[in-house]
């Protein structure tokens, strides 16, 4: 073992460097969070050869004294914390004081800056093993420039692991994006070799907002996103920002943007509550997409648990937790139909239609009607067997309608009228109430396409409708509200499982052992490392018992929770629910049609079924005219 030394400044902070400068793209992140910190309101970022070349940001911030620049260039040299109180409750993106000293010490860093008020600029920069500062004038702006040349240049072994010019550049791309979002108030402009990628005006209207997210994300995004603003003023915790539909979901988590106090982060917690709120909507393996923003006590988040601040670590974890999955998962049931349909885009157009459409289009409509109306009633025996099945299993009274019969969900829905009015501007007035009631979201059926479809007309255009995928959303929202009610019935095992677990797992059982019993479970702690299951859920009885304590047990040690039990129960009462939903070649008539587009005005989450696929489509008037080029 040799001598024991210290290291040079200059070797201490290239080990440090190996913390904070990864790539390029983190030492874009370093200076644009301290431009954000300084105040700025417009920033420019010029980059060559995805930064490795030079990476040059300018701002317009308050800037920094004559006499601090060369403590800027010094390690552990920050004006954003003086004592351990400020960082219990810190609110700047940056304070650790360890970026420019380990940028500069793996590159070619000058800084420039100037104050409000100053007759001039001033430049530093480091030179030497020793990494001595030396200040000269410069001719500079108000703000700051910082200028990172030949990054690695003296760590070749660093720059080996960097890739191609293109990969650098997305990551470094991909830090601008976030920090956009983080920060509507503040302009971007990016450059890669002389061309502009990027360049965001600053603005705090909502128009503005959702341009830059436009921008960003894409338009796609966008106009398939719902807005969230939610508080709580008890817990004071806010959420707030844009989350996508279902049907706007992603093969990849790529498109997940999540803001506490303005820092993006990566959070387990956060991860599980988003995919929770999701869980029942999506396709299988999809991701949804989602800009969101956690506003709270800073006092009640550690940001200082990683050394790129990607990660926090908040005092009470589940109720921010519960918090974002209460919100996320109301905003997604509160989704209606009336919320998608589009207004019609062409009011009056109609007028100019040909006369012989007009005349024509009600014969149509009431041609298809009375071939309809002559089917047989659908035969709804298997919904009812599925259901009274399912009433029977928890005690309820069993429905004894005779085979053949409209279940309640088709029977107790307003009927149409025997024929569709047309009006001049092309929008039917087929209220059963009154010829000038509004149209319902979903319209009126007007005909069945190979007893798969359902095709409905209202005030928009033409609506299709996936009759068995509606109608499983149906019954599955129907069964979860009434598995809800009722206490969970258990059954005892004839033989009780023993399972072996660790001590911290066994005490985390009996912290939570009366959250076992509500969901129909009983348990029993033999030992220090034993658990005994004694009952189960009659629901899941044929589930394997074991495996689904343990992960109840991980979740509840990572989240504070566990929706595991209901995530169980939910999938039974989704299978039960999808083969008790109408089947394809079912034959409807108009009443049973406009009864299930009834159902799904007042269900939640109909737009998708079960499985996260779409029930229903809208095309627009506009939408169909452009199909046979009407207008050109």
């Amino acid at each position: 073992m040799k001598r024991i030394h210290l290291l040079s400044p200059r070797l201490a902070n290239q080990i440090a460097a190996g913390e904070v400068v990864e790539r390029p793209a983190s030492v874009a992140k370093e200076l644009l969070e301290n431009s954000l910190d300084a105040g700025a309101g417009k920033i420019e970022l010029d980059i060559e050869q995805g930064g490795v070349k030079l990476i040059r940001l300018r701002d317009d911030g308050q800037g920094i004294d004559k006499e601090d620049l060369p403590l800027a260039l010094s390690r552990h040299a920050t004006s954003k914390i003086r004592e351990l109180e400020d960082l219990e409750a810190v609110a700047s993106l940056g304070f650790r004081g360890e970026a420019l000293a380990s940028i500069s010490s793996v590159s070619r860093l000058t800084l420039s800056s100037r104050r409000a008020g100053d007759n001039s600029g001033w430049q530093v920069q480091t030179e030497g093993r020793d990494m001595s500062a030396t200040v000269a004038p410069a001719a500079q702006a108000q703000g700051t420039t910082v200028e990172v040349r030949d990054l690695f240049f003296n760590t070749p072994a660093r720059r080996k692991f960097l890739k191609t010019e293109k990969t650098e550049f997305k990551h470094l791309e991909e830090v601008v994006k976030r920090l956009a979002l983080s920060r509507f108030d503040v302009g971007f402009t990016l450059r890669h070799n002389g061309r502009v990628i990027h360049q965001l005006r600053a603005g705090q209207s909502d128009l503005e907002m959702e341009r830059r997210i436009a921008g960003v994300c894409g338009s796609a995004f966008i106009d398939q996103a719902l807005r969230v603003d939610v508080a709580a003023e008890a817990s004071g915790l806010r959420l707030s920002g844009w989350m996508g539909l279902p049907t706007f979901s992603r093969s990849q988590a790529d498109l997940q943007y999540f803001f506490v106090n303005g820092r993006v982060i990566r959070d387990k917690v956060v991860n599980h509550a988003v995919r929770q709120a999701y869980q029942d909507v999506l396709y299988h393996g999809r991701q949804p997409a989602y800009v969101l923003y956690l506003e709270l006590d800073p006092a009640l988040v550690d940001v200082n648990v990683h050394p790129t601040k990607h990660e926090v670590r908040f005092r009470e974890s589940r109720l921010v937790h519960d918090f974002i999955f209460r919100t996320l998962h109301r905003v997604i049931a509160d989704v209606r139909p009336e919320a998608s349909v589009a207004t019609p885009e062409r009011e009056g157009a109609a007028l100019q239609a040909p006369a012989g459409r007009l005349e024509s289009t009600p014969q149509r409509f009431e041609q298809a009607r009375m071939a309809l109306a002559q089917r047989e009633p659908i035969n709804a025996s298997g919904v009812a067997e599925q259901i009274s099945r399912y009433g029977a299993l928890h005690g309820e009274p069993v429905d004894q309608s005779p085979a053949g019969s409209v279940p309640d969900l088709m029977r107790s829905s307003p009927q149409r009228p025997s024929a569709p009015v047309i009006s001049p501007a092309m929008q039917p007035a087929m209220s059963p109430a009154a010829d000038d009631e509004e149209c319902p979201p979903l319209g009126y059926a007007v005909a069945q396409l190979h007893g798969i479809y359902i095709l409905a007309q209202n005030s928009a255009g033409l609506v299709l409708v996936d009759m068995h995928a509606a109608h499983e959303r149906i019954v599955y929202e129907r069964m979860k509200s009434a598995f809800d009610t009722e206490v969970i019935r258990s059954q005892p095992l004839l033989v009780p499982v023993s399972l072996a677990v660790s001590a911290r797992e066994a005490d985390c059982f009996e912290e939570q052992a009366a959250v076992f019993e509500r969901l129909g479970f009983k348990l029993d702690r033999l030992g220090e490392e034993t658990l005994l299951v004694r009952q189960l859920p009659v629901a899941l009885a044929k589930a394997d018992v074991e495996q689904l304590v343990r992960d109840v047990l991980s979740d509840m040690l990572m989240f504070g929770s566990s929706s595991r039990i209901e995530q169980s129960i939910n999938e039974l009462l989704a299978t039960m629910a999808c083969h008790g939903a109408v089947r394809a070649n079912r034959q409807l008539t108009l009443p049973e049609m406009n009864a299930l587009l009834r159902d799904m005005e007042r269900t939640e989450r109909s737009g998708q079924c079960n499985h996260g696929r779409p029930t229903w489509t809208q095309l627009s008037l506009a939408e169909l005219d452009k199909l046979f080029m009407r207008g050109q």
